[in-house]
């Protein structure tokens, strides 16, 4: 990649409405249903109640006003009025749902992520985020899913791989990467003449990808379930993406502080739904790092100045993607031909012979960015900048 944003996240996004059911207005933040859900002791059921017992319904937490009003049976599962709907068949539903959307896998977290705010706390107090001072504006509130979005119980999260066919656009589809695009990368870099544009930004822009699919695969959620309150992120909110992402099975967090997964590498988006439905949290994985240190010692400004610690200051991505004023004098001979973000941290990483090339077609690479010879690129005019960068995360 690197998307700086995999690491910390951005500002505030506008909410997302949920489509085709009555709803009406919730101080929750949430686009609040009528018709709200109860999931408890693997089942969920649709009633129609008032808004008052929404959350408490919605949460499982709903004290002396759900026995009374659906009745309980000793093993556990509500009686009454209404569909009774599998947990398990839910979650079978959820993942089919994501594999047509094409994302590569999802994952679902609880919302506590209290022993987070530490790390983020030290990394604001040093100073580490340079000048994104949107990311002291939120606080605590980044590592507070049901502070961020209030009435939020479970975030479902998922995972796409953005890698394209190092090979041209029709082999896109290919199951597997081709075995050098590493190389093929490194190479790039090698070439003073050309300019090098991050993998992930070659192609349609993520933010339009990923916040359209999640929002079908939430739209497809509340079509079984009934309506309910949602929201979908993608690298758009103070969201903590990769926090939620590890807690959630979808891999682990690397030295680089970016997630990475046994099967797909790091080549991948994330994004999130954030909804107040109580799911089932699935299980994180472990480490699998080890003492490898290649992406600490082949950072080209030293920007990773720990094991898990990234000074933005120094990192290729920010300073040129984020960075509003001039580069230091000290760190311009390091960025050599990187025109848009630095990807060397992931080149140089064992795991991602693993990367899966997506079978998305709106990540194929432009040849805008892939014939990149940086005399063409400097002779744009402002017509043409926009003119080629249009539907791209650049523009």
């Amino acid at each position: 990649m690197v998307r700086l944003h995999d690491r910390i996240g951005r500002a505030f996004d506008a909410p997302q409405h949920t489509q085709g059911h009555q709803q009406v207005a919730h101080p929750s933040g949430f686009a609040a249903a009528q018709v709200p859900v109860q999931v408890h002791n693997g089942v969920a059921r649709h009633r129609q109640t008032t808004q008052a017992l929404g959350h408490a319904l919605r949460t499982g937490d709903g004290g002396g006003l759900i026995g009374p009003l659906f009745g309980e049976n000793h093993s556990g599962v509500h009686q009454g009025a209404g569909v009774l709907i599998d947990r398990v068949d839910l979650w079978g539903r959820l993942q089919a749902w994501a594999q047509e959307l094409g994302f590569s896998q999802i994952g679902v977290s609880g919302v506590d992520l209290g022993d987070a705010e530490p790390g983020l706390a030290a990394w604001l107090a040093q100073g580490f985020h340079g000048d994104m001072a949107y990311m002291a504006a939120h606080g605590m509130k980044r590592a507070r899913p049901a502070e961020l979005l209030p009435g939020t119980v479970s975030v479902i999260t998922a995972r796409m791989d953005y890698l394209p066919s190092p090979t041209g656009v029709d082999d896109r589809m290919a199951p597997k990467p081709d075995a050098d695009w590493q190389s093929l990368e490194w190479q790039r870099l090698s070439n003073p003449q050309d300019g090098v544009v991050s993998m992930y930004a070659r192609g349609r822009d993520y933010h339009k990808v990923l916040r359209q699919r999640l929002q079908q695969l939430a739209d497809r959620l509340q079509d079984h379930l009934g309506p309910t309150g949602h929201r979908v992120f993608t690298d758009s909110a103070p969201v903590l993406e990769v926090e939620l992402a590890q807690r959630s099975g979808l891999g682990w967090r690397g030295k680089h502080t970016l997630l990475l997964n046994r099967e797909g590498g790091s080549m991948f988006f994330l994004g999130e739904v954030f909804v107040d439905v109580a799911l089932n949290p699935t299980p994180s994985q472990s480490p699998h790092c080890g003492t490898c240190s290649a992406c600490i010692d082949v950072c080209p400004t030293q920007a990773i100045v720990a094991p898990y610690r990234l000074d933005a200051r120094r990192c290729i991505s920010y300073l040129t993607i984020e960075h509003p004023g001039a580069i230091d004098l000290a760190l311009r001979p390091l960025m050599g031909n990187r025109v848009y973000g630095c990807d060397d941290c992931q080149l140089a990483c064992p795991w991602n012979k693993y990367a899966q090339v997506s079978t998305v077609p709106d990540f194929a690479a432009r040849s805008t960015w892939t014939d990149a010879n940086l005399l063409i690129w400097l002779a744009w005019s402002e017509a043409e900048f926009l003119r080629l960068s249009e539907g791209s995360a650049i523009r």
